[in-house]
C-alpha cells in the first residue's frame, strides 16, 4: 500500500511539474496556449464519452509554433497575433475523420491576453456535439463552452 501511495504522489508531482509555470509567465510577460485540444462530452443517458472535434494550432504569425514539453505555446501578453488552426471531427471510437479537416484563423488583439501566466485553450467549436465546422473558441477551461441538450 505504501508503494502505491508513493507512486501516486510521484505521478501527481510529475504532472504538476509539466504544467506551465505561472511565475515564469508573469516574469516573462507570457500566456500559455494549448497547442492542441480535443473536446469530449460524457453522455449520462448512454454512459459513454462522445468524442468531439479537435483543434491544433498550426501557425502563429506565419511561423510553426514550438510547444514546450507541457504542450503549451508561449505567447506574449497584449500583442496582436494571427493564429492559424486545423480542426478535425472524430469517429465514435475517437479516431479522426480525415474528410472533416478544416482550417480557420483566430485573431488575437491586444485585449485578448491581458494577464500573464494564464493557461488558455482554443476549442474547435463551442460544443462537443451537434456542431459543424471549425470555429476556434478561446476558453480557460478544457470543457466545451456549452453542454449539448
Amino acid at each position: 500500500m505504501k508503494i502505491i501511495l508513493t507512486f501516486a504522489l510521484m505521478v501527481l508531482l510529475a504532472g504538476c511539474q509539466s504544467m506551465p509555470d505561472k511565475q515564469t509567465g508573469v516574469a516573462q510577460n507570457l500566456v500559455f496556449l494549448s497547442a492542441q485540444h480535443c473536446l469530449n462530452e460524457y453522455l449520462d443517458d448512454l454512459e459513454k464519452v462522445h468524442y468531439g472535434p479537435c483543434l491544433k494550432v498550426i501557425e502563429v504569425d506565419g511561423e510553426s509554433p514550438t510547444p514546450g514539453p507541457d504542450g503549451f505555446i508561449r505567447l506574449p501578453v497584449a500583442a496582436p497575433l494571427t493564429i492559424n488552426t486545423s480542426c478535425v471531427y472524430r469517429h465514435a471510437d475517437g479516431t479522426p475523420i480525415p474528410a472533416t479537416v478544416e482550417t480557420a484563423t483566430f485573431t488575437v488583439t491586444p485585449q485578448t491576453f491581458t494577464e500573464p501566466g494564464v493557461r488558455w485553450y482554443l476549442h474547435a467549436n463551442t460544443r462537443a456535439r451537434g456542431v459543424v465546422g471549425c470555429q476556434p473558441t478561446l476558453s480557460r477551461s478544457t470543457y466545451p463552452t456549452y453542454e449539448t441538450d
